[in-house]
């Protein structure tokens, strides 16, 4: 039986096979690192602003920017249809203007199926909306919005950069105009415990989102996280530690949500900790025996509110 919600179910069924993500990166900075609201961005966010393995692409080199990003999966992809992914630091912090263009020229090609923009819930000016909009008429697009946590401390200690409710009323308003929206949260951050997870996790899915990734905390060379890892301020989970986790939190996702994502593997050429992440397929075939073992199934049928 299915444990979970998949991502890859979700595309099965829509598009009839696997739909294989294409990851880029379209130039954009980051307000937490231009100065706008801080220097650094996010305390545990790599040089590649959460993008190491995107293909840098622009109106000039879009089919050599394709060509590379499948030559990425080409071991795994067995198909002709992608999601193209704009993972790198923040995609409507930008010349919007531009990135339109961009993102048109993307979404039409054939072979594109879904638009997949990340970003910040507090770069979604009246402007980028109105653009989100007209992209959505041509094929859908997901808007992927970084929460990390709705423990307000923590999110400081982050530098994230904005309050819950400016994450609930971004929500609210992409899903007004047709928008579908992932919400990334990350377990295992410093001094959070199993409740404070749980209670992400219920806050992402009460503010009206229609997908989930969640991701294990990395630290990753030259962030500042590093620094406070050597510093000894805190430990990374172990990996029977997250299996207890995600066995807890996965009951609290209503059905209706799609996971993306119940794990990840950072750069393994930059990541310090937690090793044992580095070995996907174990963590992942792991997770698969302790959802049996536990008989963990996702949860709600409803969202609370």
């Amino acid at each position: 039986m299915d444990r979970y919600y998949s991502l890859s179910n979700y595309l099965k069924t829509e598009y009839g096979e696997k739909v294989y993500k294409l990851s880029f990166d379209s130039g954009c900075t980051c307000p937490n690192r231009d100065g706008f609201l801080s220097y650094g961005g996010c305390i545990f966010c790599s040089n590649g602003g959460s993008g190491d393995f995107a293909e840098k692409i622009t109106l000039d080199n879009i089919d050599e920017a394709f060509e590379k990003a499948k030559a990425r999966i080409s071991s795994k992809n067995s198909g002709n249809k992608y999601i193209a992914y704009f993972q790198s630091f923040t995609n409507t912090y930008g010349d919007i203007e531009y990135l339109e263009k961009l993102y048109t020229e993307v979404m039409n090609r054939p072979e594109v199926e879904i638009l997949s923009i990340a970003t910040r819930p507090d770069c979604l000016q009246d402007n980028v909306l109105q653009m989100l909009q007209r992209l959505a008429n041509i094929k859908p697009v997901w808007v992927e919005l970084g929460l990390q946590t709705s423990n307000e401390n923590t999110a400081k200690y982050i530098r994230r950069g904005y309050g819950n409710e400016v994450f609930k009323e971004a929500v609210e308003k992409l899903v007004g105009i047709g928008i579908k929206v992932v919400a990334h949260i990350i377990v295992g951050l410093p001094n959070e415990t199993v409740k404070d997870v749980k209670e992400t996790v219920r806050f992402a899915c009460d503010s009206g989102i229609w997908g989930i990734k969640i991701q294990l905390l990395h630290v990753l060379q030259n962030t500042d996280l590093a620094k406070d890892y050597k510093d000894g301020l805190f430990k990374v989970l172990e990996m029977d530690e997250y299996m207890d986790i995600l066995c807890e939190v996965i009951p609290e996702i209503p059905k209706n949500i799609v996971i993306h994502r119940i794990t990840g593997d950072g750069p393994k050429n930059i990541l310090i900790a937690p090793i044992w992440s580095g070995n996907k397929r174990k963590v992942l075939n792991t997770l698969s025996c302790e959802f049996e073992k536990r008989n963990v199934i996702q949860g709600r049928t409803t969202n609370l509110l």
